[in-house]
């Protein structure tokens, strides 16, 4: 479906340096998504009307209320608005927000349980707490995402607290990429076509999945050759500089919360990469490295 990112015959996996910020955002990400990749989760929300990506956007959103359409089109940036708007307005019209909190919470508690059966659950919850902590003290302001998500407050399952706080990381990092790309000068399909150019994904193929038509990927790619940025359909040296900066511009801010973990980071990173490895082997997240690394 043409929310997942296709792999691509040929092409290397795509390879990044790995900063503090970056390994603990790549040891999450599985985690962060099973509300979204879990078979049970899916399955659930599908009886009260959802299908899988309505219950993606509906179930993001629920982080911000019930906002307006174009508050969602706006925080989840990188997709087409008129698309994500639709998908958003029928979904909030099928089930309402407090039901969708409860059935993400209960089914990924399950489903996380299950995937990592023989796990010490005291253990799942240290790790969780440890997230948690490091992102109480840490400022919302411009995090839109994070902030609501925060405000959901401390799962009491373990496995739904290790969901929650690799979610909290995934937003956290996510409204800071928005805010740095925007300061760029860059729009929504500016950002896509950089990201996938810059890790290596034919031109097009990643922005694709975003619902983005023909002709807007083509108005961006003539607006970042003009730039110097592009050179036909690959990146330029000057462009895949531009795009390692907005990375190392993501990372810086993360700082916060990278030193909030302390001495508690590499278990975390350790542990999180172990169970997010597992979600895959179950397929309950795709095996794709680009969707991975593309988040």
């Amino acid at each position: 479906m043409a929310f997942d990112a296709p792999g691509f015959e040929g092409v290397p996996t795509p390879t990044l340096e790995p900063s503090a910020a970056r390994r603990l955002r790549d040891a999450i990400e599985p985690l962060a998504m099973h509300a979204v990749w879990s078979r049970r989760t899916n399955e659930a929300l599908a009886e009260r009307g959802l299908d899988f990506f309505g219950s993606y956007v509906w179930g993001r959103a629920t982080a911000l209320g019930t906002p307006s359409p174009s508050v969602v089109t706006a925080t989840f940036a990188v997709f087409e608005p008129t698309v994500i708007a639709g998908v958003y307005e029928t979904a909030l019209a099928t089930c309402d927000r407090q039901t969708v909190l409860a059935i993400r919470a209960e089914t990924v508690a399950a489903s996380l349980a299950d995937t990592l059966r023989g796990e010490d659950p005291g253990e799942v919850g240290a790790i969780a707490d440890a997230i948690f902590d490091a992102v109480e003290g840490v400022d919302g302001l411009g995090r839109p995402l994070f902030a609501g998500l925060r405000d959901q407050g401390r799962p009491e399952d373990p496995f739904a607290r290790l969901w929650r706080a690799g979610d909290l990381i995934r937003e956290h990092r996510g409204d800071g990429h928005v805010a740095v790309c925007t300061a760029r000068g860059l729009d929504a399909v500016e950002m896509n076509v950089l990201t996938e150019l810059w890790l290596g994904m034919p031109y097009g193929t990643y922005s694709a999945t975003r619902f983005w038509p023909a002709e807007r990927l083509e108005a961006a790619a003539d607006a970042l050759r003009g730039r110097g940025w592009m050179d036909g359909e690959h990146l330029t040296a000057a462009g895949r500089a531009v795009r390692q900066q907005i990375e190392d511009d993501t990372d810086a801010l993360e700082v916060a919360i990278v030193r909030a973990l302390d001495d508690a980071l590499p278990r975390v990173v350790d542990r999180c990469a172990t169970w997010s490895a597992a979600c895959v082997e179950a397929r309950l997240f795709p095996p794709d490295p680009f969707k991975r690394a593309a988040g």
